[in-house]
């Protein structure tokens, strides 16, 4: 029995999955997971008390353990930049009873693709594919992204903590931006500006900088949110607050220019994939010009970015199926 997990800042999702399954998610075939949950991760003080809590309630005993946890994995341990949880497999091996295998969260959700179906993808831009690289990007909680490399027969994730890479503008707006957020932060990266929280202090400085009124039942709103970017997304898609509007088309233009930096880094030919909680959410927005154009601005190879296919995963479970796909091939070796 294999405990998969995808972990986030938010939320840790995990589930057992029985290697001898014809249902497991191999290939391109049905995805089965058993007894799966999803965990609020900030009611946890680490990664250790999620796991003993899930399997204190369960029977099964786990022979090989697989999480994609939120940040960079060296020597088998992993310090979150969103959360302050330091994740080590050796402990978690002791809570588990067995092996625990820790993969970088954009680095499971990249073994993950192979599960998904058609209809599992939005396409934003068909492009024209080739047999090559290919890239994930992937904001929630923070900014996740990693490259696909292509061996010639299958795509090979690689783990990247190149969402917190330096913010670099585009124009006039978005250097008056990298001013207001060097008051607050000594390094400004692109998980500053396209996360969740990035959106609230894109929303901020839009206020303070006087591009939009705020009406005070906004206001209200904002302040009472558990979660202020769902507010501010919502009111933007449904065109309610001038503010909210330009909130979310600057958070997206700076989402396409960090799409396209990622995309020509790894020389994805492939396609770009865009993951993680909020791109499926903001669908209608993506699917007009503007992530586009700030993705496929790239001066002399602009022609080159333009070819290159662009899907949203719309499939929230694509790093819980790629956790469990590695320990599986790793359980069937």
């Amino acid at each position: 029995m294999i405990l998969a997990g995808d972990i986030g800042g938010t939320k840790s999702l995990l589930a057992l999955f029985a290697p001898g399954s014809p249902s497991a998610p191999l290939g391109t075939g049905p995805r089965a997971a058993q007894q799966e949950e999803s965990l609020p991760s900030r009611d946890f003080p680490g990664l250790e008390a999620v796991v003993k809590d899930y399997l204190g309630r369960r029977r099964e005993k786990v022979t090989l353990a697989c999480l994609g946890v939120p940040g960079p994995v060296i020597d088998a341990r992993c310090v979150t930049p969103n959360i302050p949880w330091k994740v080590d497999a050796r402990e978690l091996g002791r809570v588990v009873g067995a092996e625990v295998i820790l993969l970088n969260d954009l680095e499971a959700m990249g073994y993950g693709l192979a599960a998904l179906g058609a209809d599992d993808f939005a396409t934003l831009s068909e492009g024209r594919p080739r047999p090559g690289n290919a890239a994930l990007i992937a904001p929630g909680t923070g900014l996740g992204e990693a490259i696909l490399f292509w061996d010639g027969k299958r795509h090979r994730p690689s783990a990247s903590e190149g969402g917190h890479a330096s913010f670099a503008p585009q124009n006039e707006l978005e250097v008056a931006l990298l001013e207001h957020l060097r008051k607050q932060h000594e390094h400004v990266s692109n998980d500053r500006i396209v996360s969740g929280s990035g959106l609230k202090r894109v929303y901020d400085f839009l206020k303070e900088s006087r591009q939009g009124p705020e009406p005070e039942w906004l206001r209200l709103e904002v302040a009472a949110a558990e979660d202020p970017a769902a507010v501010i997304s919502r009111v933007a898609l449904e065109g309610k607050a001038e503010l909210c509007v330009k909130a979310l088309d600057l958070w997206v233009s700076v989402f396409g220019a960090e799409a396209g930096n990622l995309a020509l880094k790894a020389l994805a030919v492939a396609g770009v994939y865009l993951g993680g909680g909020i791109a499926p959410k903001i669908l209608p927005k993506l699917k007009d010009k503007t992530f586009l154009a700030a993705f496929q601005r790239k001066g002399r190879l602009s022609d080159v970015v333009r070819e290159m296919p662009v899907r949203v995963i719309l499939n929230p479970k694509v790093a819980l199926y790629g956790a469990a796909r590695f320990a599986l091939e790793r359980a069937h070796v």
